[in-house]
């Protein structure tokens, strides 16, 4: 097995994981320290090292809240279970499972962004272990970048240090560590002509912003976005709204008020620790910028118009996150939403969610729908319209996740399956779980190394058919307790939503 690998900036040793025929490097620096003059900068490449760089467990989490100080929330048992986990500034590194017995191997490269809002998140966290995925024979990668202000802040001053970086500096840490596996992993048996880039949550929007801007031409050749597309069924936004630079810079003059300076140098000699408290007491949120550089517009909407690479795709969610529905709270403001929102076809609206009883609550219970699926159905109409068959595989999670919490299919908890890494999690899994697992994680595994899902389940057997999904074939993956196929049709509230959206699109 390949212990000590020779990248550009040196020697790399690495451990055996649990199972020894995979070797796990950990913490590698892809760049520079985002330090000093480097912090609110595009990054920088990786110093040289002499000797061999121990690669034996993970670099220090990206500078962010302290994990898991709440124990009310899911996450914090779910997997933020360690509050004294190690945290710098200096944690553009990133972590390689190989199965690859020598150099040159060729074999299919997964390299995975995490979730976490672009606020918080790490590679760290239990269930990003890439070993299982590693043993189908891929090359895993995971990739550390920076968050919230110290990855997404503004300011004229850095605009006019770098004009052609000004923003997105997480998204760019994503960028040039794909970039660096692009030109090394060759050395630890990977094909660079065969790279897939994943991620859930604010990671599956990271790849939609790689997969949509315009710097990354060949950069990839698949990829997968679970739960992370952010179109939404009604005005109004789920999530926050793309600030323009000007915008991001009026921002970024506000905090530094706050904090009391008025300099970029100012800023950048500012403790880390002392900056990210200050972050967390303002209680801001840091996030995508329109630049007209590496971000040139809404992902989603340059997906559709096919401003984007075209690349095989993936695209999924849990069956119970986010639910989007209109944002009132009797049934009086409900009609007057209805009548603002929709004019002439409010009726129509109205009638579909028509409540027997006259209750708001059955009202929007009836109005509520999947803000994901209605993504997704609205990307295949789109790529319909524009003559694209780049395939695109659609998946729904539903199964049925055991524990004294009844949490349902919540956000995140598909990763425990698509990773494989049910073991290390403290729910009651059983058999039908981790046969569940092993399916989703081959699903992957397929699609990683062929761009095609389907295949051979580790018995010899067929797993089920996975075709893609288009406007007229909307076939989809169910993983419930078992894998079935459901390629059933919008309902008439979905098609109405869906046909609303198209009408704003054409009144522009």
């Amino acid at each position: 097995m390949l212990k000590r690998v020779m990248v550009e900036n040196g020697l790399v040793e690495g451990l055996p994981a649990a199972d020894p025929r995979i070797t796990s490097f950990k913490g590698i620096p892809f760049a520079a320290p985002p330090v000093g003059e480097n912090r609110w900068r595009a990054p920088q490449p990786a110093n040289n090292w002499d000797g061999i760089l121990c690669t034996y467990q993970f670099a220090p989490i990206s500078m962010q809240h302290i994990p898991g100080e709440d124990p009310e929330i899911i996450y914090t048992r779910e997997w933020n279970v360690d509050t004294s986990i190690e945290m710098d500034e200096d944690s553009l590194h990133l972590n390689v499972w190989t199965p690859a017995k020598k150099a040159n191997e060729k074999l299919p490269v997964f390299v995975w962004y995490f979730g976490g809002g672009l606020q918080e998140g790490n590679t760290a966290e239990m269930e990003f272990d890439g070993e299982r995925i590693a043993r189908r024979g891929i090359v895993v990668v995971t990739i550390n970048y920076r968050l919230n202000v110290f990855g997404f802040m503004c300011h004229p001053e850095i605009t006019a240090e770098t004009p052609e970086t000004p923003a997105n500096f997480g998204f760019l840490d994503q960028q040039f560590g794909t970039r660096w596996v692009k030109r090394n992993i060759a050395a630890f048996g990977g094909d660079p002509d065969n790279i897939t880039i994943g991620g859930q949550s604010a990671g599956g929007g990271s790849v939609m912003a790689q997969v949509t801007s315009p710097t990354n031409s060949g950069l990839f050749h698949k990829a997968i976005v679970d739960s992370g597309l952010s179109m939404t069924a009604y005005p109004g936004s789920l999530f926050h709204k793309e600030k323009t630079l000007a915008e991001a810079e009026q921002a970024g003059v506000d905090f530094f008020k706050f904090l009391g300076i008025s300099s970029l140098k100012e800023a950048r000699n500012l403790d880390a620790l002392y900056l990210r408290d200050k972050m967390v007491e303002y209680k801001a949120f840091w996030g995508p910028v329109i630049d007209n550089k590496f971000y040139v517009g809404d992902a989603n909407e340059l997906f559709m118009a096919n401003r984007c690479q075209l690349v095989p795709m993936m695209f999924g969610h849990t069956a119970t996150e986010f639910p989007d529905r209109p944002l009132v709270k009797t049934v009086d403001e409900f009609v007057t939403f209805a009548r603002a929102a929709y004019g002439a076809d409010a009726n129509e609206f109205l009638n579909l969610c028509k409540s027997e009883t006259g209750s708001i609550s059955e009202m929007l219970y009836k109005a509520t729908v999947s803000h994901l699926e209605y993504s997704i159905r609205l990307i295949g109409k789109a790529k319909a319209s524009a003559g694209d068959k780049t395939p695109v595989y659609y998946w729904v999670f539903n199964a049925g996740i055991p524990g004294w919490d009844n949490p349902g299919a919540f956000h995140s908890v598909d990763l425990w399956f698509f990773f494989e890494t049910l073991s290390k999690c403290w729910r009651p899994f059983v058999g039908k779980h981790y046969d569940l697992a092993r399916k989703m994680c081959n699903y992957w595994a397929n699609f990683i190394r062929t761009g095609d899902p389907n295949g051979k389940d580790a018995d010899g057997s067929d797993m089920p058919l996975w075709r893609p999904f288009t406007e007229d074939d909307p076939n989809r993956i169910c993983f419930y307790d078992d894998v079935c196929v459901d390629n059933r049709v919008p309902d008439d509230l979905m098609k109405f939503l869906m046909r609303q959206f198209l009408i704003k699109q054409r009144q522009g």
